[in-house]
């Protein structure tokens, strides 16, 4: 057997035993492109609000108890707030979706309808998790995960096959771009050929990327490759010991206040777009972490992670992306390359057409593979 037929059945076995999960993936994956544009247009009635006739916004904490009383059931994970003053106050709750606090009236707003919302993360766990719950998840993170894998090896050997051989016009033009035909089997081999020979280099990095993400060993061997220690897992923040660097409070000390927080995130970059408190559940002292947004950030998902005595609200630690290690910056671009939000509209864009490419891919895989089985079944039987 050739080298060139041994890629192709190897190519064929992969795309038959993952075509599946990698539809789905793929399907999931185009719909997810704007995720976060597509829900926020959704929210807009609930996410901005009108300035009031006094630019002073009201303290946080206030805000923070009208919701406690409007929804004392809420647990909010995180708190947003924006340098523009038409944007609303963000009290996040984890993958439930969030309440807005108009910060100038103090009411609270929860969206009209979460349709949109609710079916983004419909998508979401399919995409990761083919959709089981519970104890079954780990299942679905599995196979999404050997998929992901076999669709790598799709990708790169697609690429092999679907190259030119020789690069004569009507030959070229068959591989490079659409022709119209009658024949079923030429067209599903025109669309295949030519949509696998454009999005390989694409489907090859959204692959590669989605590896850290669904195998612990690939996160560690970005570090280990960049002679970095990869992180150890800790357990649950109620777990964690003190941290060494917060000196222990005098008796009947209170923790400082969100708004002294975030005011200390102010005054370090004055320049903010947009801060995120994260509120800790830990029943043991830890740096409160804020993450700041600034204009012209690069790449453009970065933020600058500040870490703050919960007591005092002094500034610990200030870290850049360019302060992190070689590693940590990798698994960062890494991360934001699968959705393509690194690269901001445009990488959402081609990552979204990627995706959708992905699904003609498998349609017209199966299809070719469908007709060289009947063919070889007719054969047998003739």
């Amino acid at each position: 057997m050739t080298v060139r037929k041994t890629i192709f059945w190897i190519h064929l076995i992969a795309g038959v035993a993952a075509g599946l999960s990698i539809f789905i993936m793929c399907f999931t994956g185009t719909v997810l492109a704007f995720e976060k544009q597509i829900v926020a247009f959704a929210e807009r009635d609930v996410r901005q609000v009108k300035p009031g006739e006094s630019a002073s916004h009201l303290p946080v904490a206030e805000l923070q108890k009208v919701i406690k009383a409007a929804h004392p059931d809420a647990k909010p994970t995180a708190i947003t707030i924006s340098a523009d003053p038409a944007d609303a106050v963000v009290f996040r709750l984890g993958r439930d979706g969030a309440l807005y606090a108009n910060p100038y009236t103090g009411e609270i707003a929860v969206p009209t309808t979460t349709r949109t919302h609710d079916f983004m993360h419909f998508m979401e766990d399919w995409h990761r998790v083919l959709a089981l719950v519970g104890d079954n998840r780990p299942i679905g993170k599995a196979i999404n995960g050997a998929c992901n894998l076999a669709f790598f090896v799709l990708a790169v050997t697609g690429l092999y096959i679907w190259w030119p051989r020789k690069w004569r016009t009507k030959g070229l033009r068959r591989s490079l771009w659409f022709m119209k035909t009658d024949n079923g089997k030429a067209r599903d081999w025109n669309i295949h050929n030519v949509i696998g020979l454009w999005s390989a280099p694409f489907l090859i990095i959204l692959t590669l990327t989605a590896l850290p993400i669904s195998y612990r060993w690939a996160a560690n061997l970005i570090y280990n490759v960049a002679g970095e220690e990869a992180p150890v897992r800790t357990g649950p923040p109620g777990s964690a010991a003190p941290d060494s660097s917060i000196p222990p409070p005098t008796s009947g000390t209170k923790p400082a206040s969100l708004d002294d927080l975030l005011n200390a995130a102010k005054n370090a970059i004055p320049e903010w777009t947009e801060i995120t408190l994260r509120l800790g559940g830990g029943s043991q002292p830890q740096p409160v972490t804020i993450a700041v947004k600034a204009p012209g950030a690069w790449p453009r998902t970065a933020t600058t992670s500040l870490k703050l005595n919960p007591y005092t609200a002094e500034i610990i630690q200030v870290e850049k992306f360019d302060d992190l290690s070689a590693a940590r910056r990798f698994r960062s671009w890494s991360r934001f390359l699968h959705t393509g939000e690194a690269l901001g509209y445009v990488g959402q864009f081609i990552a979204g057409l990627a995706s959708l490419g992905g699904c003609f891919l498998v349609y017209t895989g199966f299809a070719l593979t469908w007709r060289r089985f009947a063919r070889w079944r007719n054969s047998r039987l003739g």
